[in-house]
């Protein structure tokens, strides 16, 4: 069972680090979210969630590095110790560490983040592009269109609250939608490109419905006994995210 102290401790170590980044919002590039034909492989994002609690740990630190990094060359020459990272992700305290240094390990040698020495202290970090091809990150709002994803993710304790799952169909469907106003399809075409599985949709879709993020609505493309052609619509209400997760919207 979760320590809620251990929650509680990081969330306000969470609002600290917000507040040095002066951020509102955080953005990450398409490439994050939808994979590349030419790569032959998932998106980042989908292939960083697998793996169970790794996956977690991995997901989390690429979201607060990314939030963390806000100026050129993008990195944190003075980053938390492994002890502290756990601290900030609110894991146990008897192995946390070793977690989140299997999560810096896997995320440079996927080509996300780069690591570089230091004497006496834990290597400094910079970010990578977000597509894993190893090149020099690019602030995405300089590349044209981007995800926004505001800082009460992290300040509000949703970072930690939600399951990796969650976080990544949040991501995706906030690349997905563009912006709509209103509920909208998501073609099974589009739902490749993410490479999430059909039990991930199904499970973080319950999850982010559970917590007011989501309003799934079922459209009729024919006739009223034309089960066949019936699909989803979704919408997904990002200013929830700007409310504590306990918190009821009115």
């Amino acid at each position: 069972m979760e320590n809620p102290d251990l929650r509680a401790d990081a969330i306000e170590l969470l609002r600290r680090v917000a507040m040095r980044s002066k951020r509102t919002v955080v953005p990450f590039p398409p490439e994050f979210v939808t994979a590349k034909a030419e790569q032959g492989r998932a998106a980042p994002l989908a292939r960083m969630i697998q793996g169970g609690r790794g996956g977690s740990v991995r997901l989390r630190l690429y979201l607060c590095i990314t939030m963390m990094a806000t100026r050129q060359p993008f990195d944190l020459k003075a980053p938390p110790t492994p002890k502290s990272w756990a601290k900030l992700l609110a894991l146990d305290p008897a192995k946390g560490d070793r977690n989140v240094v299997r999560g810096l390990k896997w995320l440079a040698e996927n080509e996300l983040i780069k690591l570089t020495p230091r004497w006496g202290g834990p290597p400094a970090i910079t970010l990578r592009s977000a597509d894993g091809n190893g090149r020099e990150y690019v602030r995405p709002i300089e590349e044209g269109r981007y995800m926004r994803v505001p800082v009460e993710f992290w300040t509000e304790g949703w970072m930690l609250e939600l399951s990796p799952t969650a976080i990544a169909l949040m991501l995706v469907l906030i690349d997905a939608l563009g912006g709509h106003s209103e509920p909208h399809y998501v073609s099974a075409e589009r739902r490749r490109l993410y490479g999430l599985s059909h039990d991930t949709w199904t499970k973080a879709t319950k999850e982010l419905e559970k917590h007011d993020l989501l309003t799934v609505q079922r459209d009729s493309r024919g006739s009223v006994y034309d089960y066949e052609r019936m699909r989803n619509l979704f919408w997904l209400d990002v200013d929830r995210l700007k409310e504590p997760p306990g918190l009821t919207p009115s």
